[in-house]
């Protein structure tokens, strides 16, 4: 029986960049998710890729400069899912001087050695028209830049790097138990088609919400490390603004809000934190969640949305490392890495847990995992992530590279193109390989979503279910009317009962 080098439990952001990073260093890995990929906070998520301006207030300077260079690394590798955006940020002296916001921004704009996004910049919100919506009482604003991204597509382009470097990948695959055998672990894994037994040199324990649920099914585990559970909830209306900027608003209680364009016609606003009681997939957003949420537009915003314009809404679970800080804003979004056993032994099989981490310090997370078992394995390869794209990120810059891609099929309509180009980059050539119209397509479902498309994902990166579609591979559940999204259901339910669609390496 193969013994894996590295068993990588979760299939979120940190789980789905440690095995792309393991298996682009040598090492044999096995990535198992006991749901779908992102289904928990990986998709749950604000969809930025931010320095977290925020926590320069708690003196985070290590992880704020490391968000912020992460920023830009990322943003070359996928600049296809990731893309910069402007936030305006209204002056409110009642919560924070002008000067220590200015500071605060002075810091954001050099701590991380900014390359290509737009500085801060000062506005006069009276002229200026990112300040129409604003109310009058708001005279003076700041603009800064971070980014947006497409947070479950960036765990799907990992997760399929990592198959493409010799990864495997399985999803809806629990691990059940562990035992250490000799110089490997021996776990059972669980799946639809029963209980299967695999063999692993180290095992990564990267389950998020669920880590400390996973350390109880290691027999012999000893950490001391302890999660905390924070919930975080947004809510989706229509966009009520123009232009493409974002906002982010100062509220009373010191925390900030996130106002941001999506999805074309939609703003996603958010978030809040509060502490998680019970099981981290049972969390939801409750009256007060949003009522918070929106009595913080109200504050700002001549015409804010209300209660009734709230098309959708989420909440995210994320596993914070528990510092024993009293306000659940105050606790650290930095990572903490516990290995067992604590030194170096080539006789004892180590696990390897992670506590914390947010989606901006991914990629630097799996290269901290990977340096610290090291020792482990003294014959993998150096660190090599920080200057390869991820799949479909192979182009100089988006916008030349969308119109080549419209060029090469003059036939796609237009916001068509940059859906299929915003998604899959580069791979959007594969999907379209030999359509020569509309009609080649397939069934059109609603909104922009065909048949084609349906079938590739199915075909290249691992969805089964009609949300794994909907929901995560791409956001077309936002734009189906009800009727259409049970018709998809109804398609795919008879195209499984037919034969499921095998997952194939990705093109």
């Amino acid at each position: 029986m193969t013994t894996y080098d590295l068993l990588v439990i979760g299939g979120g952001v940190n789980g789905a960049g440690i095995a792309r990073d393991a298996a682009g260093r040598g090492l044999s890995v096995l990535l198992c998710e006991k749901d779908d990929l992102a289904q928990g906070t990986s998709s749950r998520s604000g969809k930025l890729v931010h320095g977290g301006l925020r926590y320069l207030e708690y003196y985070e300077f290590r992880l704020v400069r490391e968000a912020l260079i992460e920023r830009e690394v990322l943003l070359d590798a996928a600049p296809h899912i990731i893309w910069p955006m402007r936030f305006v940020l209204p002056h409110s002296p009642e919560q924070r001087p002008a000067w220590l916001v200015r500071l605060g921004l002075f810091l954001y704009d050099h701590l991380g050695g900014r390359r290509k996004l737009p500085a801060t910049r000062a506005i006069d919100l009276a002229n200026d028209p990112v300040g129409k919506p604003i109310k009058d009482a708001y005279t003076r604003a700041f603009e800064y830049s971070d980014c947006w991204v497409d947070d479950s597509r960036l765990v799907v382009l990992n997760a399929l790097d990592a198959q493409a470097r010799g990864a495997e990948v399985r999803t809806r695959t629990a691990m059940l138990s562990a035992r250490r055998d000799g110089d490997a672990w021996t776990v059972e894994l669980g799946d639809a088609s029963g209980q299967h037994t695999v063999h692993a040199r180290c095992i990564v324990n990267a389950a998020g919400p669920w880590v400390e649920d996973v350390l109880a099914g290691i027999d012999g585990s000893s950490s001391n490390r302890r999660v905390r559970l924070v919930k975080g909830s947004h809510i989706v209306t229509r966009k009520f603004w123009d232009g493409d900027q974002a906002y982010l608003l100062q509220n009373h209680d010191k925390r900030v809000i996130f106002v941001n364009p999506y999805e074309g016609d939609l703003a996603l606003i958010g978030t809040t934190d509060i502490a998680v009681e019970g099981k981290p997939e049972d969390a939801a957003i409750d009256d007060r969640e949003i009522d918070y949420l929106l009595a913080v537009l109200a504050r700002y915003f001549d015409r804010p949305p209300t209660r009734a314009d709230i098309v959708h809404s989420f909440s995210g679970v994320r596993p914070l490392y528990d510092d024993n800080a009293e306000n659940p804003s105050a606790v650290t979004r930095d990572y903490i890495f516990d290995i067992d056993p604590k030194l170096p032994n080539g006789a004892v099989p180590p696990i390897l847990s992670i506590f914390g981490g947010k989606i901006t310090t991914y990629r630097k997370l799996a290269e901290h995992a990977l340096d610290k078992l090291g020792p482990f394995f003294p014959g993998m390869s150096k660190a090599w992530t920080a200057r390869v794209p991820l799949p479909g990120g192979d182009m100089e810059d988006f916008d030349g590279w969308l119109a080549a891609f419209r060029r090469q099929f003059p036939w796609l309509p237009g916001d068509l193109a940059v859906h299929y180009g915003r998604l899959y980059g580069t791979r959007a050539a594969a999907l379209l390989e030999g359509a020569r119209s509309l009609s080649d397509l397939g069934m059109h479902f609603g909104a922009k979503f065909y048949e084609r498309e349906a079938r590739f994902l199915l075909r290249t990166e691992w969805a089964r279910a009609a949300e794994d579609i909907l929901d995560r591979r791409t956001k077309h559940g936002l734009h189906l009317t009800t009727a259409e999204r049970a018709a998809f259901t109804r398609w795919l339910a008879g195209l499984n009962e037919q034969a499921p669609v095998p997952m194939r390496a990705a093109t």
